[in-house]
């Protein structure tokens, strides 16, 4: 027994107890609605009614047996048969009176009329009478009827007989009933109300609060005032049910299920058990409260009577009261269903003939209504009726609009039906056309025959015809470079319309498209480079819309700053290009895949750190959860990033999270992208056999005619080179640079071939070669990033004289902790260790080692780093603990304090005393003391004479380099 039912209870035992002392009978009438609680307040006040000795009849009333004449008195009469009390005339009158009753006029009106037949009624109702009052003594009689709405008509009349003659027996009458949309038995009830000894009790909705108090009882705990946590979950249980005791308990069973493994009680949900128990709740109801639950499912939105009534065929004074009575049993909140599991079970138990129906005049009102395409297309969609003109309209524009709002997938099922709308030939065209991209935009291998049969559509009129322009993405993705180059080609620009929509002549449309084909004939180079003569012959008109404060076409703008970070042309500063374009147009609702552009563009011109920051940006917004595809390519471009910037960990799971989103052949020519990460990422960390799982993966030969390609080829010649096969390294370098060299593309951001050629050069101990290679790559006119001059600096400093090595290792360090990358600092800092050991300086050389441990640090350290390690215990030198173990017993003259660190770092920047004092805030006089007991300790005389290692202590964070080194 809930204990918000407590009061109610103790009300009738009250009552109970003046009929068995007074010898006066009572009535008590229990109202509420379906799953309140009636039925089990009744069983629980009989229970305690037996206990003091009273006896107790029961019926219920049932809709099946509504029709039945004394169905219920029937119930009543065989309980007290049971009880001892004869009832043979009884039961023979009432059915010798059930043969007169005619069954057409079973109801109460009917029955309002029976008294007249006076013969057989009058005896039966005293014989009734008579029957029951054997039972009285030596305790009271309780009569308890549970349903009284569906009890039948000439039970009632019986009933009321009884009631009448209550005043000196010890009989209690109890009846419960729930709220309907119509007064249930109008003339019974104006008569019960009338007599003198009446109670009515009803049962209200359950309150958080009377919840929470009992939910501690259900964990074991005492009942008493609710705590916090109790109360958060009262309210989510009411919230969810509407304060019905049935659908609360059903809750609560369902939490009690999962929480039989132990642990903290989970939130609670709603799960099979509640859905059960919405429809015995909605069963109990009247059919027609049960048909306006079904429209209100299939509307899943707020609705109004009127609405509703003109899906069922339903006067709106009906389906209101048919809606008070739902809201009352908790299944609806104001005008719609109450909670989603709510609406599927009521969904699920709709036949599907019914759904499809109410789908069909669900489209039909809301647009007469004038609701949104996207409503009225999601009913037209469910119901697959496409009978009228304005059916195609309406999809389209759904679609158009749900593209935008990235949802291709809603988009791909408009489209799919609104090509079958009865429209004209041309919106037809429109329609396929829409329908390649959004389910290119969900599954590239499901827009392939979608795509083959736009292009044919194209050449159906002159053969041989090129493809629409709006298909030249989908061609180059799959790397059909010379349909999509014959599709931009001059004088196409009529095809740059829509099929069934005519060019436009002037103005800014007329510009727009224009600017539309301009875009797209500079995708087509910049994603196939065999196509970039005529790209580079305009390059003064297109790379000026990447720096345009506005401009008429921002896919143009957007492939503009990809060409220029590609194309490096004076004047233009891509990477700021690619920021102004990402902060304006990053919430744009349609404007997903413009935002690729810009991205690359940062990532080839070095940014990679912003890349992630950006990537992170765009992959939380909603619509990312929609669109495989893009979500796929940003995932793909952000791992590369993390690569660049030596989070190899990040790399792989971005990398790895692109290919389980979208399956390799799905990728077409773009595949290389995140294979090729993930190649380098194994590579690095020496998993060479899963390195070689990613290459044995099928990609199209049509992508080494891409920039991708290259990228892949790059990544392959790493991981053949780690393996020693030195001849298949130098194929993939050498084949990569003669790719770059035939497009005369050089930006090195994209692919520093130069470089991984350069260290094959040096496997083979061609080590001229390799530093001239090396110096190629940092004369690169234009495009040359802080990442790929480091890593050119660091390659270069092994080939040169010793003096001379410290210095190029020094700039490579800088230009590492400038760009972000972690893996590439630390392979120079180790570098850096190396030198200083070979030249002799071992007590200054562990620094270098534990910053590079610091910027390696993780799971997947790199095997150089363990292999600088090994060299460093191989020179007699003592590395990380066994160095620090050393230092403990000996000497420590030579270790710089925290604080002559932080002075002695800032001095080596160029920082003058007074500037160091200012920074540190202490007194120049201290920063003296500090130097001078530096110089004793590093055996220099001057600040010119700081060694060039403390450049590379991060002088913000001193404290843990100083803590390893000592």
């Amino acid at each position: 027994m809930l204990i918000e039912r407590v009061n109610e209870f103790a009300r009738l035992r009250r009552d109970l107890h003046e009929c068995a002392h007074q010898r006066k009978g009572h009535v008590a009438l229990v109202t509420g609605p379906v799953g309140s609680g009636k039925t089990q307040v009744l069983e629980t006040f009989h229970r305690g009614a037996v206990a003091t000795g009273a006896r107790v009849l029961t019926a219920a009333g049932s809709r099946a047996e509504q029709g039945l004449p004394f169905g219920v008195l029937g119930q009543l009469l065989h309980g007290a048969r049971l009880a001892g009390s004869d009832t043979t005339r009884a039961e023979k009158l009432m059915r010798e009176a059930a043969d007169v009753v005619p069954a057409a006029e079973a109801g109460w009106e009917a029955a309002d009329e029976l008294p007249a037949e006076g013969a057989l009624w009058a005896p039966l109702s005293r014989e009734v009478f008579a029957t029951l009052l054997e039972l009285v003594d030596p305790g009271p009689l309780v009569l308890v009827v549970d349903d009284l709405h569906h009890a039948d008509a000439t039970s009632l009349h019986s009933l009321l007989y009884v009631t009448r003659r209550l005043q000196h027996v010890p009989v209690m009458v109890l009846l419960s009933e729930a709220l309907t949309s119509r007064p249930a038995n109008p003339l019974f009830h104006a008569e019960l109300r009338s007599r003198p000894r009446l109670t009515q009790v009803a049962l209200p909705p359950l309150t958080a609060d009377l919840v929470a108090r009992a939910l501690p009882a259900r964990a074991g705990g005492p009942q008493g005032a609710a705590g916090g946590e109790a109360l958060e979950e009262a309210r989510r249980l009411v919230g969810t049910t509407g304060g019905s005791p049935l659908l609360v308990q059903a809750l609560l069973a369902e939490e009690g299920r999962e929480g039989e493994g132990g642990g903290s009680a989970p939130e609670p949900r709603a799960g099979d058990a509640f859905g059960q128990a919405v429809l015995h709740s909605l069963y109990r109801h009247e059919p027609e409260a049960r048909k306006v639950a079904q429209a209100l499912a299939v509307l899943d939105r707020s609705a109004s009577p009127e609405l509703v009534g003109q899906l069922l065929g339903m006067p709106p004074g009906s389906v209101a009261s048919a809606l008070r009575v739902l809201h009352s049993s908790g299944l609806v909140d104001t005008d719609r269903l109450r909670h989603p599991r709510i609406l599927q079970s009521v969904l699920a138990d709709t036949p599907a003939e019914v759904r499809q129906r109410l789908h069909e005049r669900a489209a039909r009102a809301l647009h007469e209504h004038g609701a949104a395409s996207s409503v009225v297309a999601g009913h037209l969609v469910a119901s697959g009726w496409t009978g009228e003109e304005w059916v195609a309209p309406v999809l389209r524009d759904a679609a158009e609009q749900s593209l935008a709002a990235g949802r291709p997938d809603l988009s791909v099922a408009y489209l799919r039906l609104g090509r079958g709308a009865g429209a004209d030939e041309g919106r037809r065209g429109a329609l396929a056309t829409m329908l390649v991209g959004a389910r290119w935009q969900v599954n590239p291998l499901a827009a392939d025959r979608d795509l083959d049969m736009l292009v044919q559509s194209a050449g159906a009129d002159e053969d041989p015809a090129p493809a629409p322009v709006s298909a030249v993405p989908y061609l180059l993705w799959q790397g059909r470079a010379e349909e999509a180059a014959d599709a931009v080609a001059p004088g196409r620009e009529a095809r740059t319309a829509a099929p069934g929509r005519a060019a436009p002549k002037a103005g800014g449309a007329a510009g727009a498209v224009d600017g539309r084909l301009q875009a797209m004939r500079l995708l087509v180079s910049l994603s196939h480079p065999d196509f970039l003569v005529s790209v580079r012959e305009s390059r003064d008109r297109w790379s000026r819309a990447a720096t345009a404060p506005h401009s008429v076409s921002p896919l143009l703008q957007a492939v503009s700053v990809l060409g220029s970070a590609l194309l490096p042309t004076e004047g233009v500063d891509s990477a700021a290009a690619a920021e102004q374009f990402l902060q304006r147009h990053h919430l744009d609702r349609g404007n997903r895949g413009l935002l690729v552009a810009p991205l690359l563009a940062l990532l080839y011109g070095g940014r990679a750190g912003r890349v992630v920051v950006w990537s992170d940006t765009l992959l939380g917004r909603p619509e990312a959860r929609h669109t495989p595809v893009w979500r796929g390519v940003v995932q793909s471009i952000r791992a590369e990033a993390a690569l660049r910037l030596g989070d190899l960990a990040e790399a792989e799971q971005g990398a790895r999270a692109a290919l389980e989103g979208l399956p390799v052949p799905a990728w077409g020519v773009v595949v290389g992208g995140p294979l090729g990460t993930l190649i380098s990422c194994a590579t690095e960390t020496g998993r060479h056999a899963e390195a070689e799982r990613w290459l044995a993966e099928p990609v199209p030969e049509r992508m080494f005619r891409t920039p991708i390609g290259a990228h892949y080829l790059v990544a392959r010649g790493s991981h053949h080179l780690a393996m020693g096969r030195r001849q298949a390294a130098s194929s993939d370098f050498q084949r990569c640079g003669a790719m770059m060299r035939g497009w005369n593309l050089e930006a090195s951001g994209l692919v520093p071939w130069r470089l991984e050629l350069a260290r094959v050069q040096m496997e083979l101990g061609e080590r001229t070669l390799a530093a001239q290679l090396l110096r190629d790559q940092l004369h690169v006119s234009q495009g040359l990033d802080e990442r790929t001059r480091g890593r050119a600096l660091r390659l270069l400093a092994s080939t040169a004289a010793p003096d001379h090595r410290r210095k190029l290792l020094s700039k490579a360090v800088e230009l590492f902790q400038s760009c972000g990358d972690r893996q590439g600092l630390a392979r120079a800092l180790a570098d850096i260790d190396q030198v200083m050991r070979q030249s002799g300086e071992t007590g200054h050389a562990r620094r270098f080692l534990f910053r590079a441990d610091e910027a390696a640090q993780g799971a997947d350290t790199a095997s150089w780093v363990r292999q600088a390690q090994e060299w460093q215990v191989g020179q007699g030198g003592q590395g990380g603990q066994g160095e620090a173990q050393a230092g403990e017993g000996g000497d420590r003259d030579d270790v710089l304090s925290e604080a002559e660190l932080r002075v002695a770092v800032l001095a080596a920047r160029g920082r003058t005393n007074r500037q160091i004092s200012d920074a540190l805030f202490i007194t120049v006089s201290t920063v003296e003391q500090h130097l001078t007991r530096t110089y004793r300790k590093l055996n220099v005389r001057q600040r010119t004479d700081l060694p060039s290692w403390l450049l590379a202590v991060d002088g913000d964070q001193p404290r843990k380099v100083q803590e390893k080194v000592s």
